[in-house]
């Protein structure tokens, strides 16, 4: 009842501002409040419902600063109010946050205005307009402002906004020393023209591509910046709508170098730094096409350091790194910038030579690079001497492909090994044919097992006094069906490089070791059979196991075994060399040093390892009945070999005189022509009866 009565108090004496309600009533978007002298509501429009959650009904009557006034500025309104009502200061419009129904933050623009009616009662009508939306709006923008200043902040990227010909608008950069020009020189002028001559074609090239193509176009550049050489990825885009474009540039430069590490990595060798077996045959292939289309020669060199692994072998790998480090400093000053040295691998380099005019032109080089090879390497304190075996092929008269140049300039090489090193030879006919032979072996021997196409023949071994067989040596024989007979010079080296010596040689000791048996068997002789063994073979972590079984399989004493070995096996002073002929000794296996006197250091090393015989090389055995000297070195070698408990074998007799001789130097035993060549295992079992 009483609140009925004062919202008719509160009406009546407004009746006049009916039309002024209407107004304000049309107007649903804007809300308009109207308060009395003690700030109580009198007019509440439907937007002020819908902006503050009250009706018309619930606001009616109550207090502004009860109802949507915050609490902090409740003292201020009502002084702000008072102050209007009977000072006549005005309540100036301005923006302010007030609070709706439930208690939330509204932001509005509120403006004020003060009427007197009839009644000369003064009326305050606030007319506030929502500023959520707009404040939100704001807020959004201002976030993405933010966001987009700690993006290009965070980003190290040049952000370049230009006109269609290249004038600069605007730009950002986070990083200003990556700046060609000072930053207050760039906008309003062209970017072509603030850069490198070089740099500015590009940029004028792919400015004209947008033009031409939709999308991003890239491209690279590098500056020459005070803090060092910077290389650049630009970014550039059409913004067609607006006529610009847009530029995002980005510091690759460690990219770059990263890049750079590992071409250099793919390209050139990690010890030397010289272009490695892929880069250099690549510049051979571009050099001999040049050569074609200039109607020039050109020459490879292919060298070899002579005897490098021993060096590694006895003064360690860290020293011969050192040795080819300084080989390759020592190759690059000989030759011109045009020319390149590479390092195929190991001690192998390949050196290329273009534009010569006359085959003079490689020789003066190959003599220079002997030369250069006669000064000693000074290493840790140490003067080495090193030198080098050249092989040279021309072009175009040696071949017109890459691989066969190169072939032919290895081929050379190994002539220039046989030649006595420390030389270089040119490539000729005859060397071709010499490979092209050796390249028809090898090929016929890989299957060659398979094929049962090697044979064992032995040679009797006499005693010198009885004239009576003791053993006799197995020697592999090789008959194939499209080269015929090939002779244990030719195929024996290729074997050892191939590898294929291993699984020959293990056929050899099978074979010999089975033959043995059947010949002990049959005439109840302790016979002995000599087996030859390959360097390669000692590399074979099986080869121990692999004897002591094929002794047990053909039931043989280890000592009818004597395993021969040349002085060549015992220079390459390896560790599990040694380990192998300490082995062989422990199983009670006879151990021969083969060929003695063609080596460096026989003496020492028949004190250095337990060898049980001594084989006197054919070379000698020849000249003992007409040559002093050979007699006397024969003489010589037999005494001191008794002298170490040495069992003697002359290899090689073929006249009586020669056997005579070796009687009365009481050399033990003897093989040769004279008695018998090597024979078929039947042929053998015969010979040994008579």
């Amino acid at each position: 009842m009483k609140s009925n009565k004062v919202q008719s108090m509160l009406t009546h004496p407004y009746v006049i501002n009916d039309s002024l309600h209407q107004l304000f009533e049309a107007v649903s978007a804007i809300s308009v409040q109207g308060y009395d002298e003690q700030r109580r509501v009198i007019y509440w429009n439907k937007a002020s419902e819908l902006l503050y959650g009250f009706s018309k009904e619930e606001a009616t009557g109550q207090k502004i600063e009860d109802l949507i006034i915050p609490k902090p500025m409740q003292r201020h309104v009502i002084a702000a109010h008072s102050d209007w009502v009977k000072n006549g200061v005005e309540i100036p419009a301005s923006e302010i946050t007030l609070r709706n129904k439930s208690n939330q933050d509204i932001t509005v623009f509120s403006s004020h205005v003060m009427f007197t009616n009839q009644y000369n009662t003064k009326q305050m009508y606030c007319i506030d307009v929502d500023l959520t939306d707009v404040r939100q709006a704001q807020a959004h923008a201002l976030l993405k402002d933010n966001m987009l200043e700690t993006i290009f902040e965070a980003i190290p990227d040049l952000y370049f906004l230009m006109d269609e010909n290249g004038k600069i608008l605007d730009y950002h950069a986070s990083n200003p020393q990556n700046l060609y020009v000072p930053p207050n020189q760039l906008v309003g002028e062209n970017i072509a023209h603030l850069l490198p001559e070089e740099v500015a074609e590009k940029f004028k090239t792919n400015f004209a591509k947008l033009s031409q193509q939709k999308g991003i176009v890239t491209f690279e550049y590098s500056l020459d910046l005070p803090h060092g050489l910077v290389y650049f990825e630009a970014r550039i885009n059409h913004l067609s709508q607006y006529n610009q474009v847009v530029a995002i540039i980005r510091d690759i430069t460690e990219q770059y170098q990263s890049a750079e590490v590992i071409r250099h990595q793919a390209y050139f060798d990690t010890l030397t730094s010289l272009p490695n077996r892929f880069l250099a045959l690549e510049r051979l292939s571009q050099m001999l096409i040049e050569a074609e289309r200039n109607n020039q020669k050109a020459a490879v060199f292919f060298l070899d350091i002579d005897d490098f692994k021993k060096i590694n072998d006895t003064l360690g790998h860290e020293v011969g790194d050192k040795l080819l480090i300084k080989t390759a400093a020592r190759l690059q000053k000989v030759l011109r910038k045009e020319d390149t040295v590479g390092r195929l691998g190991g001690d192998e380099f390949i050196v290329l030579l273009r534009g010569l005019n006359a085959e003079n032109s490689a020789l003066a080089v190959a003599e220079n690079l002997l030369d250069t090879f006669r000064e000693p390497f000074k290493i840790d304190g140490r003067e080495l001497i090193l030198t080098t075996s050249i092989g040279i092929a021309m072009y175009p008269e040696n071949g017109h492909s890459a691989s066969d140049i190169l072939r032919n300039a290895d081929t050379a090489m190994y002539q220039a090994k046989a030649l006595g090193r420390n030389t270089f030879s040119f490539f000729t006919a005859e060397m071709n044919l010499i490979m092209q032979r050796r390249l028809e072996i090898e090929e016929q021997m890989r299957g060659a097992l398979e094929r049962n196409e090697f044979e064992i023949h032995y040679q009797p071994q006499l005693d010198t006094k009885t004239q009576t067989v003791i053993g006799a040596e197995a020697l592999l024989r090789w008959h194939n069906s499209v080269l015929g007979n090939i002779t244990p010079d030719e195929f024996i080296p290729i074997a050892e490089h191939t590898g294929l010596i291993v699984p020959i040689g293990k056929y050899v000791i099978e074979q010999a070791l089975s033959f043995l048996n059947e010949w002990q068997n049959r005439q109840q002789q302790s016979y002995t059979i000599s087996v030859n063994l390959s360097p390669r073979q000692f590399r074979d972590k099986q080869f121990i196991s692999f004897i002591k079984q094929a002794l047990i399989a053909a039931n043989i004493r280890p000592e009818s075994l004597d395993l021969e070995i040349t002085e060549g096996v015992l220079m390459r002073a390896q560790s599990y060399i040694q380990e192998a002929l300490v082995d062989i000794n422990n199983l009670g296996i006879k151990l021969a040093m083969d060929d003695f006197g063609t080596g460096y250091s026989s003496i020492s090393y028949l004190r250095q390892y337990p060898f049980d015989e001594l084989k006197i090389d054919r070379s000698f055995i020849q000249g003992i009945a007409h040559n002093k000297a050979d007699s006397d070195l024969v003489k010589a070698t037999i005494a001191m070999s008794h002298s170490l408990g040495l069992t003697v074998v002359a290899e090689g007799v073929e006249t009586e005189e020669q056997l005579r001789l070796l009687n009365a130097l009481e050399c033990n035993f003897v093989q040769g022509y004279y008695y018998s060549k090597p024979l078929p295992p039947q042929q053998l079992l015969e010979f040994s009866v008579h």
